[in-house]
């Protein structure tokens, strides 16, 4: 059984970023490409050993290096993007960014034949064979194992707002959800999802993740797929709730705000702070709004007595922290406004093309 260990929390501030991208055709329609493009000739710098795919032969997925300088975000992701672009032309492909395609539709998709995936779909059936879902997911390193715990704890009431900024999927299987990120609901149906409860400490974190594997749950604690999680592999946390999104510059101004926001909680943890007791149905709760909504949602406060809108989030914690991405991802168009107004003004076509990285 692999799992972690409360050693790997040894450096504090460094940063991973994860993107989950879709294999399309010339037209910007999902097509079956990890074959080639994950188990052909190795791709090049800096995807080597970076590069896997996921549920279905259509997604796949980038790791940047790990990145010492917050400041080398936005060049690293870009060199990442580029070397994919590069990677899927020279085998006759394109790749598209969003937290779903639009135009894919999980029926009429191959499903990838890695053993590990064939036992997810095995295991959780229906939920896990409609999955075809993007992500980003961001590491911040941390430097105690303790200290992971209670900064993820106290990271779930920040998530509703990332994800309400995040939201980049209206479309599912061909059709308009109505929801502002259709993506956050279709992976919630897979188990081990969404908001997870607090831990009291790293021992009762490792102690439910041992269990889990243990008791058949999962095969791998790669499968618990919460929203935000202490990752014990490789000493992180890992936020997990944005959709992927199109525009790497929303990559960048998300990582430099969940950056500033992890050391402020370290300091806070290390200061002697108690963290703070939020219902899980609070949580629950905003998460929906955040899904539903988008950029119009307001969010219960932590102790429930009020709520928050979104530009008010913004301002609050751009101020705090002194983070000027937070404000231009709050200013500029939301992804799930622009991919609808494009479908409706142009079509479906024209949203795929839109989709679809150079």
């Amino acid at each position: 059984m692999e799992l972690g260990s409360a050693d790997a929390f040894d450096r504090m501030g460094t940063l991973g970023v994860e993107e989950e991208f879709y294999i399309v055709d010339a037209d910007g329609r999902p097509t079956s490409g990890i074959d080639d493009l994950v188990y052909g000739p190795e791709p090049p710098e800096p995807l080597v050993g970076r590069l896997d795919h996921e549920l279905f032969e259509f997604t796949i997925e980038t790791q940047t290096p790990l990145i010492e300088d917050p400041s080398a975000v936005a060049d690293a992701i870009a060199s990442v993007r580029a070397a994919l672009v590069e990677h899927a032309a020279d085998h006759g492909y394109r790749i598209a960014a969003a937290g779903l395609h639009p135009a894919a539709k999980w029926r009429e998709l191959d499903h990838a034949t890695k053993p590990r995936y064939q036992a997810q779909l095995d295991r959780i059936q229906y939920p896990q064979h409609r999955n075809t879902t993007a992500g980003l997911h961001v590491h911040v390193g941390v430097d105690d194992a303790d200290k992971a715990v209670w900064i993820a704890n106290e990271l779930r009431w920040y998530l509703a707002p990332l994800l309400a900024l995040s939201a980049n999927s209206p479309f599912w299987n061909g059709f308009d959800t109505g929801l502002a990120s259709a993506r956050a609901k279709i992976f919630e149906n897979l188990p081990n999802t969404g908001m997870p409860t607090a831990f009291d400490d790293f021992e009762d974190f490792q102690t439910f993740e041992r269990r889990m594997v243990e008791y058949g749950s999962i095969d791998d604690r790669g499968e618990l797929w919460y929203d935000v999680r202490p990752h014990t592999g490789h000493g992180t946390v890992e936020i997990r709730t944005p959709d992927g999104q199109t525009d790497p510059q929303r990559v960048a101004d998300f990582v430099e705000y969940v950056h500033a926001l992890v050391l402020d909680l370290a300091d806070r943890y290390e200061s002697g702070e108690a963290g703070h007791e939020i219902r899980r149905e609070i949580l629950d709760e905003n998460k929906w709004r955040a899904t539903r909504y988008g950029r119009e949602a307001s969010f219960m406060t932590p102790d429930a007595e009020n709520t928050i809108d979104l530009e008010t989030f913004v301002e609050d914690e751009s101020e705090r922290l002194g983070v000027d991405g937070l404000r231009s991802l709050f200013d500029a168009e939301s992804g799930t406004e622009i991919q609808r107004r494009i479908h409706e003004e142009s079509g479906l076509d024209a949203l795929c093309e839109y989709l679809t990285l150079d």
